[in-house]
């Protein structure tokens, strides 16, 4: 495990990157670093762990050498857990270890990424390793709607990055229908006014 290679997986606002250990064949693990570290957290660890595995630390967005989010835009906790789905998605990983370090109490949205991102896909995870970190604490009542709701967010992000289509082109009259189908609380007047600030003319339509 003295070498380790670097990844890089294309996200929206530029890349998350990567440094693996081990090979590519092996099982794999997802190791998640803590408060405002990166994945050079894990490079004395992972020489001490069994060889047959596939180690991947990642860096989350604004940390290590993956990209900063755009200026203005906060670091949500769930962004976080939307990135270890985009990474286990680039690296077509359909179940794997996760193992996750927090420092205690000092983040605590960090010590609950990795149970967070368990609880919202416990068929991709086999093993949930915790280094310096708590559980995550919900209350049973707020389980299933928590777990509902965060998820939905999550893949609906992640199946539209996936598209990626080219905006569609309408005649100003189709585009003036599809606002108001969209919303029925509009005239049509109030419609045609929004669509001059809201609509970009090009070659297509």
């Amino acid at each position: 495990f003295d070498m380790f290679s670097e990844l890089k997986f294309p996200v929206p606002w530029g890349h998350v990157a990567a440094k693996a250990w081990g090979p590519s064949d092996g099982h794999p693990v997802l190791c998640l670093h803590g408060w405002l570290d990166n994945a050079n957290t894990f490079d004395k660890l992972i020489p001490l762990l069994p060889r047959g595995c596939y180690y991947v630390a990642m860096d989350f967005s604004g940390h290590g050498l993956s990209s900063h989010r755009p200026a203005g835009c906060p670091y949500h906790f769930l962004d976080y857990v939307t990135d270890v789905r985009r990474v286990a998605a680039a690296l077509q990983w359909r179940r794997f270890t996760l193992m996750g370090h927090s420092m205690g109490n000092f983040s605590f949205s960090y010590c609950f990424i990795s149970p967070q991102f368990c609880f919202l896909y416990p068929e991709m995870v086999d093993k949930l390793i915790l280094l310096e970190s708590l559980g995550f604490l919900l209350a049973p009542e707020d389980t299933e709607a928590w777990l509902k709701s965060k998820r939905r967010v999550i893949d609906r992000l992640l199946s539209l990055e996936a598209k990626q289509q080219t905006p569609k082109a309408r005649s100003p009259e189709a585009a003036l229908q599809r606002l108001l189908e969209a919303n029925s609380h509009l005239t049509a007047e109030g419609g045609a006014i929004l669509l001059q600030r809201g609509a970009t003319e090009t070659p297509a339509g």
